[in-house]
This record gives C-alpha cells, structure tokens and sequence, in this order.
C-alpha cells in the first residue's frame, strides 16, 4: 500500500481489478490544493450487470459456507484494518481532507464494527413457536441471507460505513454490490483490497466506484434483493422511487439537524469542548448526526458561548496530513459555495449573528476548500440557517428558558436522526429523552455509535437500523416452517 500517495483505484468485480470502466472517469481533486489527484474509473450499468452474474454465481456456496468460517474471515479482515490503520487514515485525509486525527478514529470504528458483526455469524437462531394446536402442530423460524443486497455509501467517512453495512450484511451469508461515492475512492480502494486478502470470496463482495448511473442499476437489477443507502433525502426519493416498481425493502440513513440541550446542572466546560470536536473538529462539522444546533439554557448562555469562542479560536486549520491540525477542509468547491451562501442568506436575514467566521479561509488556505471555523448566536430556530444541514465546521446556538421551550425547539424539525441532552439530573434525562423526537437520543457525551446498539432516524432521517441486532437482521428474512401431523381435515364419520 502506498503511504505518501494516493492508491491507484480500480473497479472491483469481485477478486478481478479493472483500471477503466463503462461509466467513463472522474477527476480528483486534493481537498488542500484542488489540483487533480487522480483519475478514478467509474463503473456504469454495464460493470454492475457483471458484478450481479458474479455475485448470483457465487451465492448458494457463500449461503452455504459455515458460518464459523464467515466468522474468521471477517476477523481476519479487523486485523488488517488495524495494521493499516495508518494508511488507511491517509487515505481518508486524501479522500475529502478527513484530519489524520479524525481518520484514525474512523478506522477504529470500522475495526470495531467488523468485529462485532463478525461475532454475530455463528450465533443466529431462529425461534420455537408452540402453534397452540390440540392437534400438536409445531412451527419454527429460519433466518436466511436475503441474497444480494446493494449498499450505497456517501463520501463523508466511507470506511466507517464499509464497516457497518458490507460486514453485517457479509456476516448475513449475503453478497453484496457496494458503490462508494467517486468523490471519495480511495480507503474503499485499500478496503476491497483487504477483503480479498482477508478471504472474502471472488464474486460475494464488488466495491464499485461510480455516479447516479451505477447507482440506479443496482437499485433496479431485478437479481439485487434489498438496498441499503446513506445519503441525502434527494437521492432516497429517487431510490425509493425506483425500489416502489420491484417492491424492493430498503434501510434509508439520510443526515439531521441534530439538537443538544445543554442544563446549568451540567459539566459546563466538557460540554462545550463536546460541542466543538463534534461540529467544528470532526470531519470539519460534514456529519449526520452532529450536534449541530446546541440548545443552551438562559442561565448559562452567556457563559456557554464565551467557553465555544475560546475553545474554537484554539483550532488550527489547514492541511489534515498536519498531525497538529484540527480542522480541515470541506469535500468539494460546491460545498464550499453552499455553505458560504447559507451563511450570507443568514447575514441578510437578520436571522443570526456570527461571532466567528462565517466565510471562506484566506491566505495560504484560499486556493483550498476551507471554511473558517464559524460560530453562530443567538440563532433564529425557524430560519434555514436552523433548519438546513450547514455541513461544515459550523455551530449554531440558540437560547431557551425551560424544558418545554427546549422540546419544543429540538423537535421543530423534518429530521429527526440524534438528539442529546448536557444534564447531570437523572430525571430530567430519562423524561426528555422520551419526548424528543430521535432515533437516538445521548446524553452527557457526544456522537456515539456504537456496534452493539441499534443506529437509524424518524421522519426525513429515514428508516431501518445499523448496529446491534437490529443491524444484522435488516439483511436477513425470517422463513417460518411449520410441521403438521397428519390429520384429516374432515374427520372420520362414526357410521
């Protein structure tokens, strides 16, 4: 594997690597300097049409293998992560400017998550169900692997959603399609690499680059069972538009806005040094479920947002392969584009006021795709700027009084993925975390996912789980066998 460059990326049809593709090419462009990095091939229908024939090749016997034998593979795969955690985490901060901080975390969460799910292929059962018969009928269920399942990943930590949604779905006795965002090749080049060299049949896994072309033929190939998609709500319209015509489940992980309700009874100081890491340090604030808008109460607020402009001035930004660097570039000059243009409607809006930032870096850092560390006050809830995914190393904050002010404002949202409360009372922390609308509500912490916890959001957030069991039988049906004994229908007539 290369340390000092990027990894020549392939197509992966299973064990066979190809430099080109239908789909045509992509140009990279280093996060840092925006020069072209590399040329990435792109597959298009053609190579998933390949990919599908492979994989239907190659499934009964993966269905079929042991799964002690799925179990080992997948833990051979954790240890080759581990080992190169540090290529690994280069190649991230190639991919979209992750920091190298930031990208170690990442692999260790990929580790993390391989292991878990690898745990889980020789401990699936199904159930004994007593059919409550006077006859004596009895009735069990079998899990089985779906088949081949397509996973479509987005470009902000890849290699964390390898991990999460291709192991479990592996560990299922499933083959799988997978298209990485071509914005975003890189770690899932060295991932499909170790795959293979981990074990992983030729045909069960393809790691395919590629745009909405790839995409949209493995979500409507007739042979590919179930989708498994982490985006924006766009794209999942279109998605789910396109699973409605075949009847085809789905799990959707689509992004939030998510609120942090931060009490006086709580340690003040750690929870703005929360805040910050997770909106502004990690992955330059280009995170799903991020504690994007802290709620701060009235009695603290003043003193609340003094700690966030300390801590955030702190920050250094420029180059993620600079060890000492704490925040580094946003993906893309689109993004850049965007995010300066929210930034300016809030402006005009009279809608907030930006005590930090709020543009583009300048100096050495003006060619790159940098936004300055940007800290928003006393922010109007209802305006887009509250709304709206920033998607980068941005915090807003807003102002209640009690507790119902605060639900009230955490839950005037479309999304609803996270949600975390900064309390030291137990109390309060177990009556709001029922009343706020989240698929995961944390308290006293930051963004934790968890291997062994169930992963997933309500209403544009999306549907369907990742983690836990939960995560493992989204890739898994139940079949339902049931033994009769024999008797008539119509019983025997005495004569």
């Amino acid at each position: 594997m290369m340390t000092s460059a990027a990894p020549a990326v392939h197509l992966h049809l299973g064990h066979e690597q190809r430099s080109s593709g239908s789909g045509g090419t992509h140009a990279h462009l280093h996060p840092v300097t925006q020069s072209v990095q590399a040329d990435i091939p792109l597959a298009g229908t053609k190579e998933v049409e390949e990919a599908v024939a492979k994989a239907e090749g190659v499934r009964e016997a993966w269905r079929r293998t042991k799964p002690e034998a799925r179990r080992d593979i997948l833990n051979r795969l954790a240890d080759l992560l581990e080992e190169n955690r540090a290529e690994l985490a280069h190649a991230a901060a190639l991919d979209g400017g992750t920091t190298l901080m930031v990208g170690e975390r990442g692999v260790d969460t990929a580790v993390g998550w391989t292991r878990y799910y690898a745990g889980w292929c020789d401990k699936l059962s199904g159930e004994l169900l007593s059919t409550f018969d006077t006859r004596g009928e009895l009735s069990y269920t079998v899990p089985e692997p779906i088949g081949i399942v397509g996973i479509i990943i987005t470009w902000n930590g890849p290699l964390i959603s390898l991990g999460m949604k291709v192991c479990a779905a592996l560990a299922a006795g499933n083959c799988v399609i997978c298209k990485p965002a071509e914005i975003t090749p890189f770690a899932p080049e060295l991932f499909a690499q170790l795959c293979a060299k981990a074990g992983v049949p030729d045909g069960v896994l393809s790691i395919l680059p590629g745009t909405a072309e790839a995409g949209d033929a493995i979500v409507r190939h007739k042979k590919v069972r179930k989708i498994s998609f982490t985006g924006g709500p766009i794209t999942a319209r279109k998605i789910l538009a396109a699973c409605a015509e075949e009847i085809k489940p789905s799990v959707m992980e689509l992004g939030g806005k998510s609120a942090s309700l931060v009490f006086p009874d709580c340690d003040v100081q750690a929870a703005a040094e929360r805040a910050v890491f997770w909106t502004v340090g990690c992955l330059s604030g280009q995170g799903c479920a991020l504690p994007t808008r802290q709620l701060v109460h009235a009695d603290i607020y003043d003193d609340f947002v003094a700690r966030l402009k300390a801590i955030i001035t702190q920050f250094k930004v420029g180059d993620p392969m600079d060890p000492t660097v704490a925040v580094g570039p946003v993906i893309n000059k689109a993004a850049v584009d965007r995010i300066t243009a929210m930034f300016d409607r809030a402006r005009a809006d009279g809608a907030a006021t930006f005590l930090l930032g709020g543009g583009r870096c300048g100096g050495d850092l003006a060619s790159g795709n940098f936004i300055e560390p940007t800290l928003i006050v006393d922010a109007d809830p209802d305006h887009e700027i509250s709304q709206v995914e920033i998607f980068g190393p941005a915090v807003v904050v807003i102002k209640f009084h009690d507790e119902d002010e605060a639900v009230a404002i955490a839950n005037n949202s479309e999304y609803g993925l996270a949600a975390y409360i900064q309390s030291n009372d137990l109390q309060r922390v177990h009556r709001l975390s029922e009343r706020l609308n989240a698929g995961g509500v944390y308290n006293n912490g930051g963004f934790q996912i968890n291997p062994h916890t169930p992963f997933g959001g309500v209403g544009i957030s999306g549907f369907g789980k990742e983690g836990g069991k939960a995560g493992i039988d989204e890739f898994l049906h139940y079949k339902t066998v049931t033994i009769g004994v024999g008797a008539p229908i119509f019983p025997k007539q005495e004569a």
